[in-house]
């Protein structure tokens, strides 16, 4: 096992000059060193070839014990040390001080044709961990494992996912939160990114009036991934935000695009790349239900329900560009910077939206085509996945009949307001200067077949639970390909089952999922 050892976080910027592992408030540092513990039995029940390759593992190195056990902590890769990160953030909407990486352990950077970051979540306790043991779960571990790859072949940016590991532990979990805690399978995840660099890194130092250490991470964050630009320059600090914003607008529109609600919009879980990262308790609009939120601890305010993610998206930028300001003291071009969002954002949507209905050249007029769509879709329950992947070849409401959960209630004024709204779709689709087969063919880009739903995941993760792995790497092989037909695995694309709708794991979940 031979790697290209890249480590310029480590290297390049603070350390926590207490090394020992133990919780506590860490100033004037970007990391503290913390080792994974040692686990009982480290098993690899799936590795990711692909993003494996990517790294400089070679097919013998992941049939090696050595590289079981690197995925799970147990072997440290020679001359490296393994680190916690050090950020804030805030949390449904309030500054909650120090957070940091409870339990993620960054192993080491390596080069390849870019920089790509190793990083184990559930290896061990951090001294950002807190009251937590820093430990993941078999049950969360599969549904971040497998997520990721499907966020990725959807084809929106994220972490990536490299192997998914058992450790022979057991980990104590009280799912609900209700009192009721009970031992669960322990797992590790190896998840890889560019950078985990996340909006709360900056925040913390801007909170602490720590103008050193925030202006060497930015020049970091320049040198290394947006190295256009020009370090120890206030004005290319705000070319830096703008580039963030633009990122974090794409990232979003993609999110909207296929019905995933991330869950956990804190500005601890926004990546400074645009990144979907941190997969808690994440879910997608079976139904379309725009106010529907995943997070159980998010129920009664559902801050981070869907329709609202555009909105914490630039709530979050503005937390952001407080902590640059810090430095910059600057406000116009980092005001001129949080202005483009909302423009970017209303540009990208409208040509999205019109895109998932086979509109190609959107005007300001089809945005009452499309609101009047969205509104319909709130009738009766409806599957927002099947209607757009049925709409491409639909020519009336009855085409798309599968996309609902109670067809029978398609009747009477219900019936008529989509008969009425096909009759304008089809009107307009006339207009477009494009054949019916491109367009087809482009809808079905657009719209996936296949997403990963939250009652598939927690299939795989009871048949897991009792040793049974192949449903994850069915579901593995099917996300690769999303937006294909895949008749062989028709089965996927159907409606989420009347079990699954308020069950544990698949319809809301803590944040410990």
């Amino acid at each position: 096992m031979k790697l290209n050892i890249d480590n310029t976080f480590f290297s390049e910027l603070s350390a926590d000059t207490i090394k020992e592992n133990f919780t506590r408030q860490v100033e004037n540092a970007c990391y503290s060193l913390a080792t994974p513990i040692q686990t009982k039995a480290p098993k690899l029940i799936h590795v990711n070839s692909e993003v494996a390759k990517q790294v400089g593992f070679t097919v013998e190195d992941l049939n090696s014990e050595k590289f079981n056990n690197l995925i799970t902590g147990n072997f440290i890769y020679p001359s490296t040390l393994p680190y916690a990160m050090c950020y804030g953030g805030h949390q449904f909407g309030n500054w909650a001080g120090q957070l940091g990486d409870g339990r993620a352990i960054n192993l080491f950077q390596v080069l390849t044709d870019r920089s790509l970051t190793l990083q184990l979540k559930g290896a061990g306790k951090t001294p950002y961990s807190r009251t937590a043991d820093g430990l993941a779960v078999l049950r969360s571990s599969i549904r971040e494992y497998l997520c990721a790859e499907a966020i990725h072949h959807l084809g929106i940016p994220t972490t990536r996912s490299l192997s998914l590991a058992l450790t022979g532990d057991q980990v104590l979990r009280d799912v609900l939160y209700n009192g009721n805690p009970a031992y669960e399978p322990g797992a590790i995840v190896c998840r890889v990114a560019e950078s985990f660099i996340r909006f709360g890194n900056f925040q913390i130092f801007a909170s602490r009036n720590d103008k050193k250490n925030l202006k060497a991470l930015l020049n970091y964050t320049i040198r290394h991934h947006f190295s256009h630009l020009e370090e120890n320059n206030k004005s290319h600090y705000a070319m830096l935000f703008q580039e963030i914003v633009n990122a974090t607008v794409n990232m979003i529109v993609h999110w909207q695009r296929v019905g995933f609600v991330h869950g956990v919009m804190n500005t601890d879980n926004m990546s400074i790349l645009g990144l979907t990262i941190d997969y808690g308790p994440y879910g997608w609009l079976d139904h379309y239900d725009t106010d529907w939120t995943p997070n159980t601890t998010d129920s009664q305010n559902r801050r981070y329900r869907y329709s609202q993610q555009p909105n914490i998206g630039l709530w979050n930028l503005y937390q952001l560009a407080n902590a640059i300001y810090l430095v910059t003291e600057d406000a116009p071009p980092l005001e001129e910077a949080l202005n483009s969002y909302k423009t970017q954002f209303e540009s990208q949507n409208l040509k999205m939206r019109s895109a998932k209905i086979g509109i190609d050249s959107p005007s300001d007029k089809d945005k009452i085509l499309l609101d009047d769509l969205e509104s319909h879709l709130k009738l009766i329950e409806t599957d927002m996945t099947i209607f757009f992947r049925l709409l491409a070849k639909a020519k009336k409401i009855e085409d798309c009949l599968d996309a609902f959960y109670h067809p029978n209630q398609l009747k009477g004024e219900v019936l008529a307001t989509w008969e009425m709204w096909f009759d304008q779709y089809q009107s307009r689709l006339a207009t477009e200067n494009q054949l019916e087969k491109d367009r087809i063919v482009n809808m079905n880009n657009t719209n996936p077949k296949y997403i990963l739903r939250n009652y598939m995941s927690q299939l795989a993760i009871e048949a897991a639970e009792n040793g049974d792995y192949d449903l994850i790497n069915e579901l593995y092989e099917l996300i690769q390909n999303p937006y294909d037909e895949q008749p062989e695995n028709e089965k996927w694309f159907a409606k989420r089952p009347e079990w699954a709708k308020n069950k544990v794991g698949c319809s809301m979940l803590s944040c410990s999922s």
